[in-house]
């Protein structure tokens, strides 16, 4: 059989599970879905307030209401990540669409997107400095080192791309790849001028060393940028389908959640497991959030003209040759 029947094949299960997941009225709803091939996962996911939607979905109980057993990986290197997904490590992860598709174009990963995690509003993603900082303006930024939390992610594409706007090089900055937890230390000390945080690392800094914002990263050419996704291989959403199509109905539910009550982002975010990736209630009430798109479609259904946005910034922004999103995307071959 070709690989395009396979793959519709594939999305026609999908599509039957999902439409049984969703028959609640006719008695059952999850209960009466054909049963996850594989019923316990290892899931990689950015440990954000981007990935909101999947953590409500795991502190409420959403996953294992839909037959899964989601045993959470905290992903803090994408690269770390998509390679330990592509060696079967993990099953799905959630992360930064940059290096997804940085992967995907180098080979190095044959990848879906299949449910979008995340698009940014302002404030939750920027550039901070400590108080009382020489570096007042983005131009003072020029000879200076910045810390980022991995080369030519979502966070530098962001920074690079505001930079430019403001006539600024992103080569006249340094950046210096350094952990989100480690950042704040490395700015008490003036080891680096700023630091390119996202929510909530950001408000947690903020309140408890009293890190000033520079700027929103949330404007220019990356208004409203879609940030996160969640990826499978595409051999593995061939295998498992039927497990495929229940954790992207519980995300779902999480998703839409998190779109319309800030108080079930605050408890997932104080729940997270471990408990050092938890924020405390004070930051929880404070950090900015995300806009959490929904599909009603089955898994697969994402906006890919919004999605195209991110390799057409890329190819604007970043040494990266064009590329389309379609590749991608389930069905696509």
């Amino acid at each position: 059989m070709g690989t395009r029947r396979v793959r519709g094949a594939v999305l026609l299960v999908m599509a039957m599970t999902l439409a049984l997941v969703a028959g609640c009225s006719s008695g059952g709803g999850a209960a009466n879905a054909p049963r996850p091939e594989k019923p316990v996962l290892n899931v990689a996911v950015d440990p954000g307030v981007d990935s909101a939607g999947f953590f409500i979905a795991l502190d409420q109980g959403l996953f294992t209401a839909h037959g899964l057993t989601v045993n959470f990986i905290a992903a803090t290197d994408s690269e770390a990540a998509i390679a330990g997904q592509v060696r079967g490590a993990y099953d799905i992860t959630g992360g930064n669409y940059v290096s997804y598709i940085q992967a995907q174009q180098q080979s190095q990963a044959d990848l879906d997107i299949f449910a979008e995690g995340a698009v940014m509003e302002p404030g939750t993603q920027g550039l901070y400095t400590t108080s009382g900082s020489p570096v007042t303006s983005l131009t003072g930024l020029k000879g200076k080192t910045v810390a980022i939390s991995a080369p030519n992610n979502i966070l530098y594409l962001l920074t690079a791309s505001l930079l430019t706007e403001h006539g600024i090089s992103p080569a006249s900055v340094h950046f210096a790849t350094i952990p989100f937890i480690e950042m704040s230390a490395e700015l008490e000390s003036r080891a680096v001028s700023a630091a390119v945080l996202q929510e909530p690392y950001a408000s947690d800094d903020e309140e408890a060393m009293g890190d000033v914002s520079l700027a929103d990263l949330d404007q220019g050419a990356t208004t409203s940028f879609p940030v996160e996704g969640y990826v499978v291989t595409k051999q593995w959403a061939q295998e498992y389908p039927k497990t495929l199509a229940a954790f992207y109905r519980a995300l779902e539910e999480g998703q839409e959640i998190a779109d319309t009550d800030r108080a079930a982002i605050e408890t997932a975010m104080e729940d997270i497991k471990p408990a050092m990736l938890a924020v405390d209630k004070q930051t929880a009430a404070v950090m900015a959030v995300d806009n959490y798109p929904v599909s009603d479609g089955p898994a697969g259904s994402v906006d890919a003209v919004r999605l195209q946005r991110v390799a057409n910034v890329m190819h604007q922004f970043l040494p990266f040759p064009q590329f389309s999103i379609s590749t991608m995307l389930m069905g696509s071959g």
